[in-house]
């Protein structure tokens, strides 16, 4: 059980490690230090979802609907560049007056886009349904739950250690020219994944 678990955990980290837009956006929240405790419990839940569904078997279904991974990458590929648009306007005119004053956008839009981040991004289905679920069958019964409960583990701490911890940068982050410049590299992020996802979908 415990290796189980320990394996669960190592390979959720491992995969959750990588900076992707869902990162690259509670870290922006973590850094203006609002919503932080919802949007991280928002990134850990939902993949506790959906680590569960890839335990249990999710591949099934796109085995039976073989076009899902194009539609859901051709969807998060037109997101990925309308916000890293968003972004790179904000960057564009400087006014960050509310960040600097620890403001943000509401509870709602906050917990909105983080939504989207994270059911709208084929890679999360990837890590978590594809590649979390075909490591759990080399284990059955409890020890497969424990694999599980593992992947699981290292989500939520790595969400809660990213959200929180972006407040150890504040000072760092005191100046509208330093938000400027994280608007900028999430802009060309953002761009850089869409542009990934649409060559993924037109192949080698």
């Amino acid at each position: 059980m415990i290796a189980a678990a320990a394996t669960g955990f190592a390979t959720g980290g491992a995969l959750i490690l990588a900076i992707g837009a869902q990162n690259a956006f509670v870290l922006r929240q973590g850094l203006a230090r609002a919503h932080v405790l919802p949007l991280v419990l928002l990134c850990a839940c939902s993949d506790a979802v959906l680590i569960a569904a890839g335990v249990a078997g999710f591949g099934v279904l796109v085995a039976a609907f073989p076009a899902l991974p194009q539609l859901m990458a051709l969807g998060g590929a037109g997101f990925l560049a309308v916000y890293g648009a968003l972004r790179l306007r904000a960057a564009w005119q400087g006014d960050y007056a509310m960040e600097l004053a620890g403001q943000t956008a509401g509870l709602g839009r906050t917990l909105a886009l983080g939504a989207a981040f994270t059911w709208g991004n084929p890679h999360v289905y990837l890590d978590t349904l594809g590649l979390v679920g075909a490591v759990s069958t080399q284990f059955e019964g409890g020890e497969r739950a424990a694999f599980g409960a593992g992947a699981v583990l290292a989500s939520f701490a790595f969400f809660f250690s990213l959200g929180f911890g972006a407040r150890l940068l504040a000072p760092v982050m005191s100046s509208a020219r330093a938000w400027r410049m994280l608007d900028a590299c999430v802009a060309l992020l953002m761009w850089g994944l869409a542009a990934g996802l649409l060559r993924g979908m037109l192949g080698p």
